[in-house]
């Protein structure tokens, strides 16, 4: 068990069921034009960490761009990390533990979440700012649910689960040193490349 009923829950069955509806055919096409945009101001990335990597879907989507990248992935579901972990595609370093709780051993060009802030505690969302922060040389990544405070929003059926707000000036707050590089919007409705109405914030550390 872990500390916060958010971690429990992506830990159990809900986290699996997730796998399911995530599957590789449908998101690698839109994943990898998303990659190829988000990193496109970038400079000298040669590996990325990923807090919340699910199956790895992101990450396979930027080795399509970088086959030479070096990954690393922090999830705590047990399915999500044996898939990984069989996935002759994806070479990855895979911390199979809570993001509150696991002890990362390296350093990483980038360090990033998508779609994964929204569903930590709110008390806990400078935990997991200090690991982006810490773990990342010079890039840190931020696709999550936007919005212009803090709101609390049912997530299928349940309460206390997702929450959006401001993650990235929240972040920029903490950590002045970290400007933003880049930023853009993914489309549900995009006629080409869909993805879930994600609000991207790419930052460097000065």
């Amino acid at each position: 068990m872990y500390k916060t009923e958010q971690e429990n829950f992506w830990k159990g069955e809900f986290g699996t069921e997730y796998i399911k509806r995530n599957r590789e055919e449908v998101f690698l096409s839109s994943g990898i034009a998303f990659w190829s945009s988000a990193l496109s101001k970038t400079n000298g990335i040669h590996s990325c960490l990923e807090l919340g990597s699910n199956i790895g879907l992101n990450l396979k989507a930027i080795k399509r761009l970088s086959p030479a990248m070096r990954f690393g992935a922090v999830e705590i579901n047990d399915s999500a990390v044996q898939i990984m972990q069989n996935d002759p595609d994806l070479d990855v370093k895979i911390y199979h533990d809570s993001i509150l709780e696991a002890k990362i051993e390296e350093t990483y060009d980038l360090t990033f979440t998508s779609g994964v802030l929204i569903h930590i505690n709110p008390n806990e969302l400078n935990n997991v700012y200090k690991k982006l922060y810490d773990y990342s040389l010079k890039y840190i990544l931020i696709a999550e649910y936007y919005n212009p405070t803090p709101v609390e929003v049912s997530y299928r059926g349940h309460a206390q689960r997702l929450f959006k707000r401001d993650f990235a000036g929240e972040f920029m707050d903490l950590y002045p040193d970290c400007t933003l590089e880049d930023y853009g919007f993914i489309y549900h409705r995009d006629n080409n490349f869909p993805m879930d109405d994600l609000t991207w914030f790419l930052m460097r550390k000065q």
